[in-house]
């Protein structure tokens, strides 16, 4: 995800289907990169983050047995934000990673009923097919939302 909003870049990804919930998959060069677009995902399905302004930062620390489980718990600390603290994320910045931790920031706004409009509600991230597989063009992971 770019930070230059004039120039921002969607990333690419595709829904498939799932019944009864959401599938989605997510491509990135690294790591670091499909996960931040795995957040942009997230909050793209919800809301049209294209209204999102940058204006609060949320630090974010997750942990988990693989990589797999970090995606999964990443994506479950981003709902908490909406869902919790009513954050919605314009950016995200990852500042270290590895196979079991991931420490970073993201940016938003809290959501704000008068510009933001819920698209779909997703009520959960879960472990139901996910995966994060290389491919030629780096990296492409699954990722199932109950909504």
């Amino acid at each position: 995800m770019k930070n230059d909003r004039d120039q921002e870049a969607i990333p690419s990804y595709s829904i498939f289907d799932h019944t009864a919930d959401l599938g989605v998959e997510i491509y990135g060069t690294d790591e670091r990169e499909l996960f931040c677009n795995a957040a942009f995902v997230l909050f793209d399905i919800m809301i049209d983050i294209q209204l999102v302004h940058p204006v609060t930062e949320k630090k974010i620390f997750v942990e988990g047995r693989d990589l797999e489980e970090l995606l999964v718990n990443f994506l479950r600390e981003l709902l908490y934000l909406f869902t919790g603290e009513s954050f919605l994320l314009m950016e995200c910045v990852i500042a270290d990673m590895d196979d079991f931790h991931l420490n970073g920031i993201v940016k938003g706004e809290p959501f704000d009923r008068g510009r933001h409009h819920i698209n779909t509600e997703i009520k959960a991230v879960t472990y139901h097919r996910v995966e994060i597989r290389k491919t030629e063009g780096g990296l492409a992971g699954r990722i199932v939302f109950d909504v």
